[in-house]
């Protein structure tokens, strides 16, 4: 895998079990471009981070029964950032296409979420967006930009359609964000909408939108966690999701046809570490469910 090799740079393993490339059937980058952050940067620090907590929390999975030290996963190390956002987007997607022309599945962490973005152009066309986020992320600009981590899912529902995003844990919104959601019917769910109608329907409801397409991509924006059990994000929001909430959801679009999936914005110099252990954990999990999925 050419660009792969040339766009990243090897580091410490995730997970410390790290197998050589041509056996996984999982391929961990960490991509820690940190250019349009606006409250609070840092994400550029996360996969380091993650890593390291990784390397200090129990690698078995009990809701899944798979223990991630008999996954096969390769972790490649950390895409090449360079000053230019756009073409460390190109770059991205040349690593996506790489690793999934080797059949083999993609795994980021960021970062902040623009990197979505450059994964998403390099998957097939019926393919279906699952987010956890906070935030809708659909401006159509920002800071005078087009791509930014407050656009990045306006800018991908332009790759994939406005019916092929579907936003979990949105409590934060702008009325231009308010507005696009109401007139493209983009499928979304609150936090307090979670709670009225319990975690196994809003994971059913996942569960048929994804059904709509060949593939599903999931993207973690860590700030849908509430800001107790994940201070150390760019831009905390109160009265979030909780960890359980979480990997139920993620774990119904790991048991579809999931080709991918990333989590980003954790900025580990805001907390003790605390949130990268909840990034690794939740990492894990959808992981284990992702290689039970595969295996049955």
């Amino acid at each position: 895998m050419e660009n792969l090799a040339l766009h990243t740079s090897k580091i410490d393993s995730f997970s410390g079990f790290s197998k050589p490339l041509e056996e996984a059937h999982y391929v961990i980058v960490g991509v820690p471009l940190d250019h349009t952050s606006t409250y609070r940067t840092g994400s550029r620090f996360a996969p380091r981070a993650i890593r390291e907590a990784s390397l200090n929390i129990e690698t078995f999975s009990l809701r899944t029964g798979i223990d991630i030290e008999h996954v096969a996963m390769h972790d490649a190390g950390d895409l090449h950032i360079v000053d230019d956002a756009t073409e460390t987007l190109r770059r991205l997607s040349l690593v996506t296409k790489d690793i999934l022309g080797a059949e083999k599945m993609p795994i980021f962490i960021g970062g902040e979420h623009t990197i979505t973005l450059g994964s998403i152009r390099s998957l097939p066309k019926s393919v279906g967006v699952v987010s956890l986020d906070a935030h809708g992320d659909l401006r159509d600009e920002y800071g005078g930009g087009k791509y930014s981590h407050a656009t990045v899912l306006r800018r991908i529902s332009e790759v994939v359609g406005t019916d092929g995003v579907f936003v979990c844990g949105v409590r934060a919104l702008c009325k231009e964000e308010v507005e696009f959601i109401e007139e493209n019917k983009i499928q979304h769910v609150s936090p307090w909408e979670m709670r009225e109608m319990g975690i196994s329907k809003v994971s059913q409801r996942v569960t048929d939108f994804s059904k709509k397409f060949d593939h599903v991509y999931l993207t973690i924006d860590t700030d849908v966690l509430d800001p107790a059990f994940a201070p150390g994000v760019a831009n905390p929001e109160f009265d979030g999701i909780t960890p359980s909430e979480l990997i139920s959801i993620t774990s119904a679009v790991a048991r579809e046809r999931m080709i991918g999936f990333d989590l980003v914005e954790v900025c580990p110099n805001y907390d003790t570490g605390v949130t990268a252990v909840a990034a690794a954990r939740v990492l894990f999990e959808v992981i284990a469910q992702a290689e039970k999925t595969r295996m049955a």
